[in-house]
């Protein structure tokens, strides 16, 4: 028999990958829990639940069924011109959730994909409104939203990753995160002297993800609402890394008492099974589309939005949300991963441990070698991938002490090692 590995890497082209001289990604052939086992026989504890999606761990039998159960009716069918239950039943249930208006649920594929979406949203509701120029995008340094074109200009340009692609799409805004009175009264100087050209202002809620695993507190939240409200500019919160219960709330927006005019979620919607996002407008900016003249709508179409697998998915792992035992799971998850992390403050290199939620991080001062460390976490029987500057950890909910303690323990070892 040919081994699938070798004969597909001639043509499968990996991502985050120099492809040339790269080691081998691990063989895996199955998962449950928060456990990835290997075909040698293996298990690792997943430590970032596959970026951040399997919140209720891999293979739930509750998600698993409902799959299985649409699968036997209906796989899919175009979502142009035509209707089916899960997704309009979906909608209204994400509806119910989200605070204020947040009403107006537009379906997708992926996470980046949403962003764009919500991008466009917010450039035409202002040329609905006979503003076209209007156009421009205020995001914020450590901010991440997508690897797709034009996410890519709202990210954190020093980040690196995108680098390359600098100049390929209009540059947008990338300005400090309003943390202190300097930061509030530059951002309130910028809106006042380019109003006429911003279309919306655009932050990770809570936690700047993928950029750097970076918190804030509401009040800069407050503090963005108050001044896209003075300025006449729309809000996006994009919670596609902190919705789902991984900081400890179901949404930001909701526990943060800041509403923003469109949400943009992915990620754990579905439980880590299928791809499936949204971007959820609220009614002032879903009115502004309403109209008889067929130019004012929305013309974007994915050809998998809706997916009927994906929202049985998604409604399941809504399911267990509702039971709210995450609640508790998630609060034991922060005060081990804080317990465990917390050595690790002393070791070479080090500038910073920090937890929230679900979220552990080791944070350096300078670029990990995260292929390397990668490597050895492996060696240690645990999958941890950094990025950047971070080691992190967002694992399944459902783990359990003994799989927080054997990840929190193979990070101390790997990186005390590094001394």
């Amino acid at each position: 028999m040919r081994d699938w590995l070798v004969e597909g890497a001639k043509h499968v082209w990996r991502p985050y990958c120099q492809m040339k001289g790269a080691p081998d990604p691990l063989r895996v052939v199955r998962t449950y829990g928060a456990r990835i086992v290997l075909e040698d026989g293996r298990e690792l504890v997943d430590g970032i639940a596959s970026w951040w999606t399997a919140c209720h761990g891999y293979n739930h039998p509750h998600i698993r069924e409902a799959v299985r159960a649409q699968l036997d009716r209906l796989p899919h069918v175009m979502f142009g011109g035509l209707a089916h239950e899960p997704a309009y039943r979906l909608a209204t249930r994400l509806a119910r959730l989200l605070p204020g208006t947040l009403d107006h649920v537009f379906f997708a594929e992926s996470g980046s994909v949403a962003v764009e979406i919500a991008m466009k949203m917010a450039i035409q509701y202002w040329t609905n409104r006979g503003e076209s120029g209007r156009r421009q995008f205020v995001s914020f340094l450590g901010g991440y939203h997508g690897d797709t074109l034009a996410t890519m200009t709202l990210c954190d340009p020093e980040e690196g990753m995108h680098a390359l692609f600098a100049g390929a799409m209009p540059a947008q805004h990338v300005l400090a995160l309003p943390r202190d009175r300097t930061d509030v009264a530059a951002l309130d100087d910028f809106l006042a002297n380019h109003r006429a050209a911003i279309a919306a202002i655009v932050v990770e809620p809570g936690v700047q993800g993928a950029g750097g695993m970076l918190f804030h507190d509401a009040e800069v939240l407050v503090r963005l609402r108050d001044l896209a409200d003075r300025h006449d500019v729309l809000l996006i919160f994009d919670e596609i890394f902190t919705g789902f219960g991984r900081t400890g709330s179901l949404f930001v927006c909701r526990d943060s008492g800041v509403t923003p005019d469109i949400v943009t979620i992915s990620k754990a919607l579905t439980g880590g099974t299928l791809p499936l996002s949204a971007a959820i407008a609220s009614t002032r900016v879903f009115d502004a589309f309403w109209s008889d003249d067929p130019r004012a709508a929305l013309m974007h179409g994915p050809t998998y939005m809706a997916n009927p697998l994906a929202c049985a998915a998604a409604h399941a792992s809504l399911d267990l949300f509702q039971d709210g035992s995450w609640v508790g799971d998630v609060a034991r998850i922060e005060r081990r991963l804080r317990d465990g992390l917390e050595p690790c403050r002393g070791l070479r290199g080090v500038v910073d441990v920090r937890t929230r939620g679900a979220i552990g991080v080791v944070e350096f001062d300078r670029v990990v070698d995260a292929a390397a460390l990668c490597s050895r976490f492996a060696d240690e029987g645990v999958w941890i991938r950094p990025m950047g500057r971070v080691v992190y950890l967002t694992p399944a909910f459902v783990i359990g002490d003994g799989d927080l303690a054997h990840l929190t323990d193979a990070i101390r070892r790997v990186l005390a090692a590094r001394d």
